[in-house]
């Protein structure tokens, strides 16, 4: 599991747990991760990429306190890496 979504999953089951800043740092951290795997494709297949995207959106959207699309990137990221 991906320690991005694990973050965003702790945080929409108890949002009290989880300090702003700590998802900004997480949202930070997973959009260097997305933009490292972009700009080397070959290291990672489509659906690792599209899932990496997912869990960036998820932490964003967490930092944000927008937990409906929050849930929907998580859902979304477990589809994609099944």
């Amino acid at each position: 599991m991906n320690n991005y979504i694990e973050l965003v999953k702790e945080w929409l089951a108890d949002p009290s747990s989880v300090t702003k800043e700590k998802l900004l740092s997480n949202a930070n951290a997973a959009f260097s991760d997305y933009e490292a795997a972009y700009t080397d494709p070959s290291s990672v297949t489509e659906a690792e990429l599209i899932a990496n995207r997912a869990a960036e959106a998820a932490a964003y959207a967490a930092a944000e306190a927008f937990d409906g699309e929050a849930a929907y990137w998580v859902k979304r990221y477990e589809e994609l890496s099944k």
